[in-house]
C-alpha cells in the first residue's frame, strides 16, 4: 500500500476535540541501537501489528508501508525489544477527512502532531492547512515515529524551536 500523508505540529487543539472518538496507541521501534528504526510494533486499542515502511522516491510524504496482524502474545514478546512512545490518538473529522491528532503522553508530553492522509498525490497537494496547525513538518526526520521513540520533549527544543512551536499541555478530561 502507498500512504499519501502529511504531518503538521499543532498551534492549538479543537474545542471540541474531546467529543471525537480516540484510542491509545503504544508503538515500539526496532532494533532499539537503529537512530532511526523503521520496524515499528504497535497496540491500538486491542488490535496488534508490525510494520514495516519504506520512503518512495526520497519523499517522506510518500511511503510504502506493510502491515502484518499481530496476536498479543506475539506484541508481547517483541515490545521488549524496542523503543517506545505512548500517544493519544484523536480522530477529528474535518471536511470529509480525519486529522489523525496525537497527544504525546510520558516523557514527550506536550508534543502534538496533526496526520492527514490522502487517496492521492493531487489531493495530497491541494490540501489546504486547517488553523490549528501551526507548521508542516512532514520533510522533518526528528519528528519521524522511530526518531521520537526513547526521546523526551527536552531532546526536541531545539528543532521545535524552529518552528515556533509552544509545549501543549492538555487538560486531563481528554
Amino acid at each position: 500500500m502507498i500512504e499519501f500523508e502529511r504531518t503538521f505540529l499543532a498551534k492549538y487543539l479543537p474545542e471540541d476535540l474531546s467529543k471525537s472518538m480516540s484510542k491509545e496507541i503504544i508503538d515500539i521501534y526496532i532494533p532499539r541501537i537503529s537512530i532511526h528504526p523503521t520496524l515499528r510494533i504497535r497496540r491500538i486499542g486491542s488490535k496488534f501489528e508490525i510494520t514495516k515502511k519504506y520512503l518512495l522516491n526520497n519523499d517522506k510524504s510518500q511511503q510504502r508501508e506493510l502491515t502484518i496482524p499481530l496476536t498479543e502474545d506475539e506484541f508481547d514478546d517483541l515490545k521488549l525489544i524496542g523503543k517506545r512512545v505512548r500517544k493519544l490518538r484523536f480522530y477529528y473529522p474535518l471536511n470529509g477527512k480525519f486529522a489523525e491528532i496525537d497527544v504525546f503522553q510520558d516523557m514527550l508530553k506536550g508534543l502534538i502532531l496533526v496526520e492527514f492522509e490522502f487517496n492521492s498525490e493531487k489531493e495530497m497537494k491541494n490540501f489546504e492547512i486547517p488553523d490549528f496547525c501551526l507548521a508542516e513538518v512532514t520533510s522533518e526526520e526528528f519528528i519521524a515515529g522511530g526518531k521520537l521513540a526513547g526521546k523526551s520533549f527536552l531532546d526536541l527544543h531545539k528543532q521545535l524551536e524552529k518552528f515556533e512551536y509552544q509545549r501543549l499541555l492538555v487538560p486531563n478530561k481528554l
